[in-house]
């Protein structure tokens, strides 16, 4: 099995159904590297804890962490299932970037942009990223968050340990397009 299919199928079962893997994450996400590997065996997705750790540390986009003893591993941000990844608030840059289709733009004008399923709204610091993100669903639209007026007016900013910016809201008077 490819790289990609097994970060996709490790996404599926730590970030939104674990229970496709026999799995039950803690309540910060993390569950046990032998039970993952277990899973995905039962699942038909051939992986050993050798590709596993090289997964997750040669991956360009972070999404998966192991725990300082690597027997433990979780997703880093873009749950939809309840956990708490106990992150705290960080005051965010002035400006961050949200990548997007244009499909989407009347909704975001009207509602701004919203958490979906999931437990945050997903930015990055940098254009590149942000229009990498939205080119996954077709020719990507770039949004300039206005960041650094949100954290100013009381909304909470925090940064995930791969470096993806998240909120619980942006409301469409702090978005720039």
């Amino acid at each position: 099995m490819n790289p990609t299919r097994i970060s996709k199928f490790l996404s599926l079962v730590l970030r939104h159904h674990p229970e496709r893997a026999g799995l039950v994450l803690d309540e910060a996400g993390w569950v046990s590297v032998d039970d993952l590997l277990a899973g995905c065996a039962a699942s038909g997705v051939e992986l050993d804890r050798k590709h596993l750790e090289q997964l997750v540390r040669d991956s360009d986009k972070q999404r998966f962490a192991l725990s300082d003893d690597g027997e433990r591993i979780r997703a880093n941000q873009g749950h939809s299932v309840s956990v708490a990844l106990g992150y705290e608030p960080v005051e965010p840059p002035e400006i961050l970037f949200h990548g997007t289709v244009e499909r989407f733009l009347p909704s975001i004008r009207k509602q701004g942009l919203v958490r979906g399923q999931r437990h945050h709204v997903h930015m990055s610091a940098t254009e590149d990223t942000a229009i990498k993100v939205g080119q996954r669903r077709g020719r990507p639209v770039l949004l300039k968050v206005r960041a650094g007026a949100m954290h100013r007016d009381g909304i909470a900013f925090y940064q995930s340990e791969n470096g993806v910016w998240l909120t619980e809201h942006v409301p469409p008077e702090y978005l720039v397009d």
